[in-house]
């Protein structure tokens, strides 16, 4: 019996518990067919586009969160090295630059071996994930982008956090 004839049960679609998710948020979305489907979601610091793909062929539910913020290749080097040091602190999921297009983007996916289930509490852990990393890294892409900050200088002034009250 080769590896590919062990799974043989037929699955449900784990789009569709995104689907359920996105409707229940009262998102917009849209299902661009059986295998991907894109919610906009509105952030405190920009609308972000959520794509999940279904990889059959990986068994994986990919998630790509992409914001409005383009890297003007005369800054890449420097947005290069701030997703390296977000990177090196994240447990879940990663950010990546397309240097192409100059955009900046958060993935994760969610493996699904064995013909395993996506549960609604997955999926909306895996968008929280994208979601609170977005939000919590987007000052430290404006610092570099739109003041001109070093990077290791805009991680730490996005990460400060103030104490107390004055």
């Amino acid at each position: 019996m080769s590896l590919a004839e062990i799974n043989a049960a037929p699955r449900h679609n784990p789009l569709d518990v995104v689907e359920q998710l996105a409707s229940g948020n009262d998102w917009s979305f849209e299902r661009a067919g059986e295998d991907e489907i894109t919610i906009l979601i509105n952030g405190r610091w920009s609308d972000y586009q959520v794509s999940f793909t279904w990889m059959d062929e990986l068994e994986a539910l990919h998630l790509a969160c992409a914001f409005d913020l383009k890297v003007p290749e005369r800054r890449q080097a420097e947005v290069q090295l701030l997703i390296a040091h977000m990177n090196e602190q994240m447990w879940v999921g990663h950010f990546d630059l397309w240097s192409k297009d100059g955009m900046v983007m958060f993935r994760h996916a969610l493996v699904l071996a064995g013909g395993m289930e996506a549960s609604g509490e997955q999926c909306k852990s895996v968008l929280s994930t994208a979601l609170d990393s977005c939000e919590r890294y987007f000052p430290a892409f404006q610092f570099v982008l739109w003041a001109g900050k070093p990077a290791r200088e805009a991680l730490d002034a996005a990460m400060f956090q103030t104490s107390g009250e004055a």
